[in-house]
């Protein structure tokens, strides 16, 4: 039983905002986000500024979070909700008129919306699927209805059965199910917090970066230090011979023939022991 009710709950929810498009400019009211005018434009489902749903009485704009209100003879625009500016409207057969006002009109023309005495298409307000705005408003009372009649829990007895019901067919722990699974609450203090948490996760993450880079840079300097200092022991054990222009350079010997006997004085010049004497010579 209780899965029958949270359908429809579903249901009215979905369908509380509409759009208020004018039966004869084929435009949706539209909410400013910066002042309190109102405007005519190109019917848009995913502006929030075109957004309107019943509230009791009054239509408020989902983008503004405003109401729709009458201030002097033909002016409208939006002002807060629940303020002293009279802000509630009853709604008949596609027409807008102020509570209490069955005369006069929610009338659109070129420059935005007025107030006027003449039924016309002019004052005539459907929404997206062309169907009256007082459909929407008669889905929220009958939503109110059931809601509050849920709230009051309401009890009839039933003497031959011996048990304790409700109005509405449900018995008092189903009804407190339902009461919880549709409670509302406000959730800025949840969004805080997750908001508080998203940054010292990021902070957190910045850090643990910032260690594991300083740690990579180190390991590298470890791992270079041991392989230049086996490099520059090798680079020690190896004679290296290089040429010095600064250093006087060990004169060749002359060309060696079998059987000679080279001598290097301290001078640096390289002689033969033993010269061969020539033949005339001898």
């Amino acid at each position: 039983m209780k899965f029958l009710w949270i359908i429809p709950f579903f249901l009215l929810q979905d369908t509380d905002a509409f759009l208020m498009k004018n039966a004869k400019f084929k435009l949706c009211l539209q909410a400013s986000p910066t002042n309190e005018n109102l405007s005519l434009e190109d019917c848009n489902p995913e502006s929030d500024f075109q957004d309107w749903s019943w509230q009791g009485d009054s239509l408020m704009n989902r983008g503004t979070r405003s109401c729709l209100a009458v201030l002097g003879a033909d002016r409208v625009q939006t002002v807060l909700c629940g303020g002293t500016v009279y802000t509630s409207w009853d709604c008949s057969d596609s027409l807008l008129s102020p509570l209490g006002n069955s005369q006069d009109y929610l009338m659109a023309n070129r420059k935005g919306v007025t107030i006027g005495n003449v039924r016309s298409l002019k004052a005539q307000w459907q929404d997206a699927a062309d169907r009256s705005v007082c459909e929407g408003k008669a889905a929220e009372a009958e939503h109110d209805r059931y809601f509050f009649a849920a709230l009051a829990s309401t009890h009839v007895y039933d003497h031959t059965a011996g048990n304790v019901t409700l109005v509405l067919g449900i018995d008092q722990e189903e009804l407190e199910q339902l009461l919880w699974f549709f409670r509302t609450e406000d959730p800025s203090t949840w969004n805080y917090s997750i908001l508080a948490l998203s940054f010292v996760a990021m902070i957190l993450g910045l850090l643990l970066l910032a260690i594991n880079v300083m740690r990579n840079r180190k390991r590298k300097i470890h791992m270079q230090s041991p392989q230049q200092a086996e490099l520059e022991a090798k680079q020690a054990l190896m004679p290296v011979q290089e040429y010095n222009p600064a250093k006087p350079q060990k004169p060749e010997p002359p060309d060696q023939k079998s059987g000679d006997v080279m001598v290097q004085w301290k001078d640096g010049t390289i002689t033969s022991l033993y010269t061969e004497a020539s033949e005339d010579a001898i």
